[in-house]
């Protein structure tokens, strides 16, 4: 991988930001979207390109082309702020560089012309906040990189590896609270080397769930730390669940399928340590109550413990994956990864859970892979 970077000279002033979007509409494509439109943006990106692109997005400001018929074609972000990848810590932590991306163009659009048009407005953007350079970062593709070269003039100026950002293998504690697919899913990649994880326990809060099983299967320490209602207050056992997480010393807890609301002690005991996959697609801004989907419809958030279900009842043509770090409000947490999917009309739960399982795998280990990048 590599870091590039490109001098915001006079080829990236106001003149040649009105040249680029001149270029785009004579290409047929818009470089607005009114408020709905732009609404849809992150969703299409996370549809398109996934990762986790559409938080990057939405952390900076994005140059776009639209294809007439209202179709995006393109993107070029800009200027993002708060992104703690590890391989921005270097130039791209240096007074004066801003940092440029994502930037995608779409497959069926790709021969169409728009991509070093959006490419200029995305680094005009920066030269016009005033920025001297702009950094191109984790470029993996030699022809990317020639890309950039031929186009920004952008050079080489840091080289890495990716996984140099993975100091060791982290110690996890999986909580979970029924069938474990996630949890096995999340095994496996560990096992296999692709996830740099030690699972240490999995903690059930349910003795009969199937998880248990599957830890025990793989020889992994399962503990049940359950709760009796009428023997027990919450408080309790809040308090005693806190007990046994701390006594295993996790450098990250994952909930997968977790069936208890957290306490607040919980969540400060381990803030920033632990990621709740959540069966919805959550929008970005949490203090938002609906999200919008990349065709432009909008829904409820299906927050809480029935999501799937909720979206059933609420004839919901999308619903979708969200990885998320947790804080004190239930499902609000920084989003990390997540990923829209079409809901068929006719869907029970026990299909669209089938439907949503390998889309929940990959959402897991991006967010975990973040995770660790951000360290």
């Amino acid at each position: 991988m590599v870091n590039l970077l490109v001098d915001l000279d006079g080829r990236f002033d106001a003149a040649a930001e009105a040249a680029a979007k001149r270029s785009i509409e004579a290409l047929g494509y818009a470089t607005s979207a009114d408020a709905d439109e732009a609404a849809s943006i992150p969703a299409w990106i996370d549809e398109v390109f996934g990762g986790t692109w559409s938080t990057e997005a939405f952390a900076g400001t994005t140059a776009l082309a639209r294809a007439e018929e209202g179709e995006f074609g393109g993107f070029a972000s800009y200027a993002p702020k708060g992104l703690r990848f590890s391989w921005l810590r270097g130039i791209g932590a240096e007074a004066g560089v801003g940092i440029f991306g994502p930037f995608g163009v779409a497959p069926s659009h790709r021969k169409s012309g728009i991509g070093p048009h959006l490419l200029t407005l995305a680094l005009a953007g920066l030269h016009r906040l005033r920025y001297d350079r702009a950094l191109i970062p984790a470029v993996g593709e030699e022809k990317l990189v020639d890309y950039y070269a031929r186009h920004a003039g952008a050079r080489v100026v840091e080289t890495f590896e990716k996984r140099s950002f993975v100091a060791k293998r982290f110690r996890t504690v999986v909580m979970a609270s029924g069938n474990g697919s996630n949890f096995q899913a999340v095994l496996d990649a560990s096992q296999e080397g692709r996830l740099p994880l030690d699972i240490a326990t999995l903690v059930c809060n349910d003795g009969g769930a199937f998880a248990l099983q599957r830890a025990r299967d793989a020889g992994i320490e399962a503990a049940v730390v359950a709760w009796d209602r009428a023997a027990e207050s919450r408080a309790a056992y809040d308090a005693r669940l806190l007990d046994a997480m701390r006594a295993l010393q996790p450098d990250l807890v994952l909930l997968l399928g977790w069936m208890h609301l957290l306490d607040g002690a919980f969540v400060e005991a381990f803030s920033g340590k632990t990621i709740n996959l959540h069966p919805a697609y959550l929008p970005l801004d949490q203090r938002r109550d609906r999200v919008r989907f990349p065709d432009g419809e909008e829904s409820a958030a299906f927050r809480g413990a029935h999501a799937i279900r909720d979206a059933i009842a609420a004839r919901a043509s999308w619903f979708g994956a969200t990885a998320h770090e947790v804080d004190g409000e239930a499902d609000r947490g920084r989003i990390l990864v997540r990923k829209p999917v079409q809901l068929p009309a006719d869907a029970d739960i026990e299909t669209a859970t089938t439907r949503l399982r390998p889309v929940e795998q990959k959402v897991v280990a991006g967010a975990i892979m973040r995770w660790i990048y951000e360290r």
